[in-house]
C-alpha cells in the first residue's frame, strides 16, 4: 500500500542544516530539471515587484520574509519533509514521531505532494519555501499543469500493481490524476458527518488514518482490502465504486 499526501502551507523554520541537493531527492533522475524550473520561475517573481509577488503567492504584506526565502532556496539550510510540514494533516499524521517500523514504512511508501519539488519522500531534505500547487508563475504558468507531465512519467511506475491511498486536496490532484490500471486501484478519502461532506474535520481525519494505517501491519492489495484495512484501525467507510473507466474509487468515512 501507497499513501500519497499534501503538503501544508505551515512549515517549520530551519535553523541548521545541510543546502540543498537536488540529486538526493525522489525521483532525481527524472525531477531536477522541472524542479530547477519552478524554482528559477519563482526566484524571478520574488526578485521583482514585491506586491505583484505577494499577490501571486497570496501572502499578507506581513510574510514578506516568505519571498525571501524563496530566493535563498540554494544556500538555506535544510530539514526533511517530516520535520518542514506542521499543518493540521501533519500534526495529526506525526512523521516524526512513529514507531520505527512505521517510520521505514512511511520512508518507502509515502510521497507527499509539492508545488515546488513535484513530491518527496518523508526523509528528503529542503529549504522552508512558499508556494501553492495552485499557484500562476507569470514567468512558467500554472505550477500544477508544469508538473503535470513529469509526474505522469514517474508516477505510474511508483504505484505499478500496488493500492494508491490518494489523500491529496485539489490543487495538488491537478498535477497528476492517476488514470487505466493505476486508478483503478486508486482510493480517494472523503470525510463526511451525518452523510455531508464537511471540511473542519478533513485534514484531522486523514492524517489520523494515514499515521494509523502506517502503524499497521495491514498490506493490502485492492481497494476493497484497503477500506477493510481502514475500518479495522477505526476509520470505517463506504467505498464506492468509480462511476467510469478509468475513474478512482472513493472512501467516505463518516466522523462522529
Amino acid at each position: 500500500m501507497l499513501i500519497l499526501l499534501p503538503p501544508s502551507e505551515g512549515k517549520t523554520e530551519a535553523r541548521r542544516g545541510k543546502p540543498l541537493d537536488l540529486s538526493t531527492l525522489v525521483f532525481a533522475d527524472a525531477l531536477t530539471e522541472t524542479r530547477r524550473t519552478v524554482m528559477s520561475a519563482l526566484a524571478d517573481l520574488c526578485a521583482g515587484d514585491a506586491e505583484k509577488a505577494r499577490e501571486v503567492l497570496d501572502l499578507t504584506a506581513g510574510q514578506a520574509a516568505d519571498l525571501v526565502r524563496n530566493l535563498r532556496l540554494e544556500t538555506a539550510p535544510t530539514l526533511t519533509a517530516a520535520q518542514l510540514y506542521s499543518g493540521v494533516l501533519f500534526d495529526h499524521l506525526g512523521l516524526l514521531d512513529l514507531p520505527s517500523d512505521a517510520k521505514r514504512r512511511a520512508n518507502r511508501n509515502v510521497l507527499i505532494s509539492s508545488g515546488l519539488w513535484g513530491v518527496l519522500r518523508p526523509n528528503d531534505r529542503v529549504p522552508p519555501y512558499r508556494l501553492s500547487g495552485g499557484a500562476t508563475l507569470p514567468a512558467l504558468g500554472t505550477v500544477a499543469g508544469t508538473w503535470r507531465g513529469p509526474l505522469g512519467e514517474v508516477l505510474p511506475g511508483w504505484v505499478g500493481r500496488k493500492v494508491l491511498l490518494d489523500l491529496r486536496s485539489g490543487a495538488y490532484a491537478a498535477a497528476w490524476r492517476p488514470s487505466g490500471p493505476v486508478a483503478e486501484r486508486t482510493v480517494t478519502v472523503q470525510v463526511t458527518h451525518q452523510g455531508k461532506v464537511v471540511s473542519h474535520h478533513n485534514k484531522a481525519t486523514k492524517g489520523r488514518l494515514a499515521r494509523a494505517l502506517l502503524c499497521s501491519d495491514a498490506d493490502p492489495r485492492t481497494p476493497a482490502a484497503l477500506a477493510e484495512a481502514c475500518a479495522a484501525v477505526g476509520f470505517p467507510g463506504l467505498l464506492t465504486a468509480p462511476p467510469r473507466a478509468g475513474g478512482t474509487w472513493q472512501l467516505s468515512i463518516d466522523q462522529v
